[in-house]
């Protein structure tokens, strides 16, 4: 047995990093071990570059931006697999779907989105909190960073819901419904692994 990898993407102001936390302590509370990771971890010399992009204090062009999270996501990559040996649940805010989403919603080409994250650590459990725009668009901070628009939160969402079309571990969960009603939703999927999961673990966009 290994522990679980549980990913929870989501349009910007989606609740996604509230229910990420949420299940976080409630993981802990039930005594079992989990590490949470970020993305982008904007405490390395990497994401130090993604911060100050996404805060629109720096500018980039969008390959090399995109470049920059997916390095991101391999620099923390053997932690993620470490944790997971050690039989810990890993939860993931915002993965390597995000960085697709988002760099392919700017005009670039999916697959060529895709190419630098394949061979990442692949999800066990990937639930995205759907939500519209313009439901996102009313609650607080919105519109704080570059990708806070609502013509580019529309098109992301259309390459998200791509994702869940190439079957695999992929759960919608309706975000605009109350917050304890979502908590309820995601601990429903994700407690019946938090005891750990048998099998080697996948690679993204590797493995089918």
């Amino acid at each position: 047995m290994r522990g679980a990898f549980i990913v929870i993407e989501g349009l910007d102001r989606s609740g996604k990093s509230t229910q990420t936390n949420l299940l976080h302590e409630r993981i802990r509370a039930s005594g079992r071990q989990v590490e949470l990771f970020k993305f982008p971890d904007r405490t390395t010399t990497i994401g130090q570059m993604i911060d100050a992009y996404l805060r629109s204090q720096a500018e980039l062009e969008d390959h090399a931006i995109h470049l920059l999270f997916s390095a991101n996501r391999w620099e923390l990559a053997p932690r993620i697999e470490q944790s997971l040996k050690d039989g810990k649940t890993v939860l993931c805010d915002r993965y390597a779907f995000s960085g697709a989403s988002f760099t392919s919603s700017k005009g670039l080409p999916l697959p060529w989105c895709k190419s630098p994250d394949v061979g990442l650590p692949a999800p066990d459990l990937v639930l995205f909190l759907d939500i519209t725009p313009e439901k996102a668009a009313e609650r607080g901070g919105y519109g704080e960073e570059r990708y806070e628009k609502r013509e580019m939160q529309e098109r992301v969402r259309e390459v998200f819901k791509g994702f869940q079309d190439e079957g695999g571990p992929w759960v919608e969960v309706d975000a605009g419904r109350p917050l304890e009603e979502v908590t309820e939703v995601m601990w429903g999927k994700v407690g019946p692994l938090v005891k750990g999961v048998e099998g080697e673990l996948k690679r993204l966009w590797v493995d089918g």
